[in-house]
Order: C-alpha cells, then structure tokens, then sequence
C-alpha cells in the first residue's frame, strides 16, 4: 500500500502523539501554516474555509469537526481544504478553555447552571452518556430494560449548553481568524508570485543569451578562434 506506515505504531504511540506531536506543536503549527498558504485558491475564500474551521472547533461534535467545517466551508463558499487545516485551533491544548468558555456562556444564555449531580464531574456525566449508549444498544437485543438516565443528565448540563454556548466564542474567533489570515495570505500569495515571475524572467534571460550566442556564432567556437586554410 503506498499510504500504509512502514512501521506501524501502538495505540498507546497513537494517544501520546494526538496530544502531544512527534516533532512538537511549533512544529505542527508551522506544518499547517504553510499549506494553507500554498493552498491554489483567492485568499477570499482561503480565510473563509480557515474562519469555518475555527468555528467548529467550539462545537461539542468532536470526531465531526471536519465535516463540520467542510459543510460550513461549502456554505460560505470557503476553501474545504483551509477549513480542514483551520480544525487545528481545536487541540489538547485547547480544548479544555474553549470547553470552560463554551459551557459557561451556553449556562449564562440559557439561565441555567452546571450542577454537580451525584458528585460526578464531567468527565463523569461525559462517562455514564457512554455507559448508557453502549448497555441500551446491547439492550435493543436483549431483554434488559433501557435507561438513558446518565445521557439525559449528559444532554442538559453539557451538551446542549455548550452546542448554544459554542456559538458566540466559536463566530468571535471566526471572523477574528479570518481577518487576521487574509492579509497574511494575500501578501504571501503576492511574494510567491512575484519570486516564481522573477525565477522565469531570469531563465527567459538566460535562455536568450544562449540563443545570441549560438546565432552569432554558429558552430559553437569562439570568435577569431577559427583557422582559415591558407594559414596551413
């Protein structure tokens, strides 16, 4: 396979390089920026499909961020590509505060306010949501009881406040991200454009010297190097 791994990596490999990558979030960010760049599209629609991405980034559909951002991107005429690349405002690093921000404003919108139920935390409610899809689709075969007691606590403390508080944030960093990439990209995009012309002009030049050369002196010898027979 040509887009196989050579050497193939552990789950535990998986895991630590998703939060934390092989050569270095700098170096990541660095990766990402210069495809955006390179990306053949107007900066337009380049900063369009980057402010889609970073939008999903504050949806709690997390697995689904990039169809989330191609369909957004598809919306807004975007660049589905730089909308991939703009999911990457969403990492390790960044989930947890945009999390933090997203529940608290969807409480604050909705007059309601995260409670600790049972002593459970989130990442308690998130684990009995997961609990309750996986006994009640074994029990759709069996004769257990269903019970989407844990889901429900799931949907109206987490998901639902953080889908409506995900908005705000998610559209204020969109718009922010859009605005700051599009100069950048258009003035990069005028500097490549500008060394490639440059890069032809002087192979043009080159290849017109050659020709005069050749032209002036077609048998390739240099001028007065040439004998004339009566020299002999």
């Amino acid at each position: 396979m040509v887009f196989k791994r050579r050497d193939r990596r552990s789950p535990v490999q998986v895991a630590s390089e998703f939060v934390y990558p092989r050569g270095g979030w700098t170096r990541a960010f660095h990766y990402v920026k210069h495809r955006v760049r390179r990306l053949p599209d107007s900066p337009e629609r380049i900063a369009r499909g980057i402010g889609a991405g970073v939008f999903a980034s504050f949806t709690p559909f997390y697995g689904l961020h990039f169809l989330v951002a191609a369909v957004l991107a598809r919306l807004l005429n975007g660049n589905i590509l730089a909308a991939l690349s703009g999911t990457f405002f969403g990492n390790p690093l960044t989930y947890v505060p945009i999390g933090v921000v997203s529940l608290q404003t969807g409480h604050f919108l909705l007059g309601t306010r995260y409670r600790e139920r049972d002593t459970h935390g989130l990442m308690g409610k998130f684990a009995d949501a997961m609990g309750d899809l996986k006994d009640n689709c074994i029990a759709m075969f069996t004769g257990r009881e269903a019970d989407w007691l844990g889901l429900s606590r799931f949907y109206d403390d987490v998901f639902f406040p953080y889908l409506v508080g995900g908005v705000i944030p998610g559209i204020v960093a969109g718009v922010v991200c859009t605005y700051l990439s599009l100069p950048l990209i258009r003035t990069y995009q005028q500097r490549r454009r500008a060394k490639i012309k440059a890069k032809f002009e002087q192979i043009k030049r080159l290849a017109q010297s050659k020709a005069d050369v050749s032209v002036t002196n077609p048998l390739g010898s240099a001028p007065g190097t040439r004998k004339d027979s009566n020299d002999v």
